[in-house]
């Protein structure tokens, strides 16, 4: 089991891309430790947390010792992943440097080119600050951390350019692609949330193959999931089909869902005392509408990676772009078949 907590909804960036804009209604709500503790305890073999949000870093670094301190207690296994755009620790190292070299510790930041990632005062997170950034997680705890591009409509043009900075960094980066969640808010005229049309999974894919054929995999997580998936090598989110097995997620106000992106629309929630109780609640399983995103999908040498994740087939039929997307990735087919190594 792995546990993505947010324990916030606050956030010192403004992106206009965010799922998260409305994931509690009392927006001062801070996850309570206990929620934490009791999933712990009914799964003391938790892999991973993962923290996110908002931003972890809004929370101030005892937050995460009290965490750290109860697993060393009990003696877990259990390491903490830390999903940041890192400004905070940037501006005050020192604030945050002992908790980021704790042995549990690995952080994860975000960057893409583009625009769309707004620091608080509305100005673009540039290259410049990025690298600014990355110099100072090197210099105060001896690496520079992966990243997480998100493509949407507007950045795709310069999508591998990310990869491209990753590989000059000789770290990986991730591209997501933008789902259906948060609903739009407005702040100093600048509209935040993408509830609207998803990026067609297809075209993320379109992406990852021109990757692949540029010789760049190496440096970007997805496109090395794709030349895995289809002999059955990747279980990882979101390419899960039985994710609601094994990841639940907090939100700050205690909800609780087996997917972070579904808890982005407070959808398909868990009764959180129920399964402490010992239950085993597997909410999207028996969705029927969220196992496929067409009829003629099981028949496809396609099926893993179009129907991987069921938060990916809710946004498309919602949006009817099944058809557009399904034409689409029966061109790259070949592509994805090659990169496979299958004949």
């Amino acid at each position: 089991m792995d546990l993505i907590i947010k324990p916030t909804e606050k956030c010192n960036f403004k992106c206009t891309f965010c799922s998260s804009t409305h994931i509690t209604d009392n927006k001062a709500a801070e996850l309570d430790h206990t929620k934490i503790f009791e999933f712990l305890t009914r799964y003391p073999e938790t892999n991973t947390i993962i923290v996110n949000g908002g931003d972890p870093l809004m929370m101030h670094p005892d937050y995460y010792w009290k965490i750290i301190n109860w697993l060393d207690e009990r003696n877990y296994s259990t390491t903490i992943s830390f999903t940041t755009n890192l400004y905070p620790f940037y501006k005050k190292p020192q604030k945050w440097v002992s908790l980021f070299n704790n042995k549990r510790m690995g952080i994860t930041t975000s960057f893409q080119y583009g625009g769309g990632r707004l620091k608080g005062d509305l100005t673009e997170f540039s290259e410049e600050d990025f690298w600014n950034v990355s110099d100072t997680m090197l210099k105060y705890c001896g690496y520079r951390p992966d990243f997480i591009s998100v493509i949407t409509e507007e950045n795709e043009h310069v999508a591998i350019k990310n990869v491209e900075l990753a590989k000059a960094m000789d770290v990986e980066c991730k591209l997501n692609y933008a789902m259906s969640s948060g609903p739009p808010v407005t702040f100093k005229g600048i509209t935040i949330g993408h509830q609207g049309k998803p990026y067609l999974l297809a075209k993320i894919y379109e992406i990852y193959v021109d990757i692949w054929k540029l010789g760049l995999s190496p440096w970007e997580f997805n496109t090395k999931q794709m030349m895995k998936r289809l002999r059955g090598n990747t279980t990882c989110c979101p390419q899960n089909r039985e994710c609601d097995a094994n990841i639940r997620a907090l939100q700050p106000s205690g909800d609780y869902y087996s997917c972070g992106a579904f808890g982005d629309d407070m959808k398909y929630p868990i009764n959180f005392e129920t399964e402490m109780a010992g239950a085993s609640i597997r909410p999207l399983k028996y969705q029927f509408d969220l196992q496929t995103m067409t009829d003629n999908c099981y028949g496809c040498p396609m099926f893993e990676i179009c129907n991987g994740c069921k938060k990916t087939i809710k946004d498309h039929k919602d949006h009817g772009i099944t058809e557009s997307h399904c034409i689409k990735m029966k061109k790259l087919a070949q592509d994805i078949i090659h990169a496979n190594n299958i004949n």
